[in-house]
């Protein structure tokens, strides 16, 4: 769930993930199977209003979601905060400021989000017994939680947009028990609340007092909304965001909602205000709790970029408010150098180091933030500590991308950096502390090895409530947590890595028949481990560890039953096949329960999937998931229609691959087919599908996918895309993983644009969009152009646009209408399609054929 915040590391247990990321799982027992076409799947599309889909399909919609996860700072208890099916659409269609790329609920004061907690519980570990939590405001509405560094306490927020709340609360961990702390927080930028380090005080931003009413919205213009550019020999690249601001009315709108109080908070509740209000982005204190890292936004605003790329003051307060250094002013972005590889100058990625009593680091680039400048250092990475009056020192320098650091003690850490166009990957063992000691590699690869990936460095929170690496009890070797991909599928495991001699020795290895992922490790010593174990049948739950014991059993810590028990015996088979090229794809086909194919004969068959670009064929031949995940249906992704007589081909692999200097989107329409063509073949060579009774469908850059492949072959018997884009001129300066910009790839562009090919598409295509899609790229014009331009050439589509609707659709009726859609249209134009010819004709199957 978005509307929860997950904590990161190994610590944290963060499931169920967003819905339009955690898609990619199992099916739906086929009631209707062998049958003729009931009268609810054969019904003619409604004109309007919001529809229902089959009872099997709403089933989904509504089945029981698993609760999200929280470890304790001492590793042996876990919250639980359950997770409550979809908002309706009443709450989703409530006023919503869309302001400098912010969505903003006024009335709150917060962020927009439509789907918070409703129940909060406590597991102990050691004896596995969970209990509620008393005192609960109801509604409960938690957005986000965190536990204090001594462990005696859980703060969470609460916004309650009936009621116009926005609180925090305490939960006292030895009473169960939580009460109100203080109201008016704003969380309109951050979670507006964090620990001090004492574990009695908390640093929070609070709604300013005497700030009046709000300006209008609507407010009569005082002029025209005026830009400018100037005249440069640099090209400066920007995004297709949205939500921007308009005019000046916006920035003064804009300004109020941010504008927040910082103070600190005690136990009973005293509030202690800091300074004047400003627009603050984030505040953290110090892991010494003496100082308070601000970042606020100052003018000139931009009518071209989101807030995130403002001017900026970062600067070191005391927890009083009193002003103590400034590190930097940051000027607007108002555009990147060419490339994916570009960042901004100045000071970057800003945070306190983790292991120090008061130790800034940061990031600066060093080549102007142009990949394309030719130097041997790109990043360094820099250190300052209080009370900030020495010169910042040079911690590192890179040859790559500062992409973070991990901290230990004075003598040990690990520093990474990345670099894009080459998918480059290193870390660093340095010692911050003795500036002599020369960094020392422990890993170097490509990010796209998935098969060598060394995995995570695992993490604990000290007693000050920062995130430290866990090392042995000997502090000689630290511990990594990886998702261990295989030829055979994804195997997790826990590794202790030795400092010394650089070896591994492996502690965990997930195995057949279950799909086992360590979450926590327990103790210094590697012997203690928590994990979320699943299978196929069952869902996911977690599990104690004593590795010390080769044979000893895992210990069942909770028990959540099967959300869809009507469809466990769904079948899933991971498979494997080749492209034209040589190039060997994976994909995860779904079938009916009870099906056979011999006795059966082939089915309609859906297939879903999201192009990836690769910079090696390598790379993109290794089998990504896992045959022993748990088969969770979600509403999000095609498993559903399962259940409504299809079989279903999910992720099936889609590579751009661009060896060496080529780039992957220069052959991407050639590339996408060949894989399509690859994965039809392979379903109806195995029988359990009918080449004439195919769809293909996506959501964002896979409805891209979608589009491209209707215009370009004829494969599939329809199409349905949501939410994607389809002209590239409309995203000009780079999309997905395309670097260069329209000017500088230009037939790249159009061949890649399916809105040029409009004519092309033959094939029944259903877009859906949300009106209000925030996704950079994929303004819900691009589905409105594209089903113009078919309507207008004679083609056949459908364009369904759902109000209030983001790029991730979040109304319960919203998914119950997409459901409705897609069940309607692929029984109408795939389903009842015409089969394909005997066995007899196979030598004339239909191919891609390029039109």
């Amino acid at each position: 769930m978005n509307s929860i915040a997950r904590r990161s590391g190994h610590d944290g247990l963060s499931f169920p993930k967003p819905p339009f990321r955690a898609l990619r799982r199992p099916g739906l027992l086929l009631l209707l199977l062998l049958l003729p076409v009931s009268a609810a799947s054969a019904q003619t599309a409604p004109a309007s209003g919001y529809q229902l889909p089959p009872k099997a399909l709403q089933a989904i919609v509504d089945a029981p979601r698993p609760p999200q996860m929280f470890t304790s700072p001492k590793r042996d208890t876990v919250a639980l905060v359950q997770t409550p099916s979809l908002p309706g659409i009443e709450v989703v269609a409530q006023p919503e400021l869309k302001l400098a790329g912010l969505r903003i609920h006024p009335r709150t004061r917060a962020q927009s989000r439509f789907t918070f907690g409703t129940g909060l519980s406590l597991l102990d570990i050691a004896s596995g017994k969970s209990q509620d939590v008393e005192g609960l405001p109801a509604p409960l509405s938690l957005a986000t939680l965190d536990w204090s560094p001594d462990q005696r306490w859980i703060a969470f927020n609460r916004v309650d947009s009936a009621s116009g709340a926005n609180e925090l609360w305490l939960v006292e961990v030895s009473r169960r028990r939580a009460h109100k702390l203080v109201s008016g927080l704003n969380t309109v930028s951050g979670r507006g609340y964090a620990w001090m380090p004492d574990s009695r005080r908390l640093l929070v931003q609070l709604q300013p007092e005497g700030q009046g009413e709000a300006p209008p919205t609507d407010a009569t213009p005082s002029g025209p909304a005026v830009q400018e550019t100037e005249i440069s020999a640099t090209v400066r690249q920007i995004r297709t965001y949205q939500d921007l601001l308009r005019n000046e009315s916006d920035a003064r709108v804009f300004e109020y909602y941010l504008r927040s109080q910082l103070a600190t908070v005690d136990l009973a509740g005293t509030v202690v205000r800091a300074g004047a209000p400003q627009l603050y982005l984030e505040a953290t204190p110090s892991p010494d709790g003496r100082h308070v890292l601000a970042t606020r936004v100052e003018r000139p605003f931009s009518y071209q970029v989101p807030v995130s790329m403002f001017a900026h003051r970062i600067e070191v307060l005391a927890p009083d408010g009193k002003f103590e250094h400034e590190i930097a002013r940051l000027p607007l972005v108002d555009g990147l150098p060419t490339g994916n590889d570009a960042v901004p100058t100045g000071v970057r990625e800003i945070a306190w180091r983790g292991d120090a009593p008061a130790t800034l680091i940061w990031a600066e680039a060093q080549d102007g933030g142009d990949p394309a400048r030719k130097t041997e250092i790109r990043d360094a990475v820099m250190m300052q500590a209080a009370p900030f009056e020495r010169p910042p020192q040079t911690l590192m320098r890179l040859s790559a991308r500062y992409a973070g650091a991990h901290w230990s003690r004075g003598d040990l850490a690990l520093v990474d950096e990345f670099w894009w166009k080459t998918r480059q990957t290193r870390q660093w063992r340095i010692a911050p502390d003795h500036g002599d000691r020369a960094p020392e590699l422990i890993f170097e690869g490509s990010s796209e090895d998935r098969y060598n990936d060394p995995g995570d460095p695992v993490s604990m929170r000290d007693e000050n409530g920062q995130r430290r690496l866990l090392t042995s009890a000997d502090g000689a070797s630290l511990f990594y947590i990886g998702r261990g991909a295989s030829p055979e599928g994804d195997r997790p495991f826990l590794d202790r890595y030795d400092l010394a001699d650089k070896k591994r020795t492996r502690l965990f290895h997930s195995q057949a028949p279950h799909y086992e992922a360590p979450q926590a490790l327990l103790d210094d010593r590697g012997q203690r481990l928590l994990t979320l174990r699943e299978s196929p049948t069952e869902p996911g739950n977690l599990y104690l560890r004593d590795l010390s014991a080769a044979d000893a059993a895992p210990r069942a810590l909770t028990r959540f039953p099967h959300p869809t028990p009507q469809l466990k015996d769904i079948r899933k088979e991971q498979i494997r096949y080749k492209r034209g090229d040589g190039v060997e794809l994976t994909a995860d086909l779904y079938l009916p329960p009870g099906y056979d194919a011999k006795r059966d004969g082939p089915l309609p068959l859906l297939m879903y999937a999201y192009p990836a670009e690769f910079k090696s064929a390598a790379a993109a031949s290794q089998v990504n998931g896992s045959p022993y995940r748990f088969n969770a249906v979600s509403y999000w992704g095609p498993l559903p229609y399962l259940a409504m007589g299809y079989a279903v081909l999910d992720n099936p692999s889609m590579p751009i691959v661009g060896e060496g200097e080529r780039e992957p989107n220069d052959t991407y329409i050639e590339q996408l087919t060949a894989s399509a063509q690859a994965a039809v073949d392979e379903v109806v060579r195995r029988g359990v599908a009918d080449r004439e009774r195919i769809a293909v469908s996506g959501h964002s850059y896979g409805a891209f996918m979608t589009a491209n492949l209707l215009a370009h072959t004829r494969l599939f018997k329809a199409g349905i895309a949501r939410s994607g884009a389809y002209n590239r001129t409309l995203t000009p300066f780079g999309f997905q993983a395309e670097e260069r910009n329209y000017w500088q790839a230009e037939p790249t562009y159009r061949a890649m644009s399916p809105f040029n090919y409009a004519d092309k598409i033959k094939d029944p295509l259903l877009l859906i969009h949300g009106e209000q899609d925030n996704n950079s790229g994929t303004f819900p014009v691009q589905s409105e152009r594209l089903f113009a331009a078919i309507k207008g050439l004679g083609g056949k589509a459908r364009l369904v646009m759902l109000p209030n609707e983001s790029h991730g659709y979040r109304a319960r009726e919203s998914i119950l209408h997409m459901l409705a859609e897609t069940n309607h249209w692929l029984d109408q134009y795939v389903k009842n399609a015409k089969p394909a010819a005997a066995p007899a004709a196979k030598g004339k199957d239909k191919s891609a054929a390029a039109k």
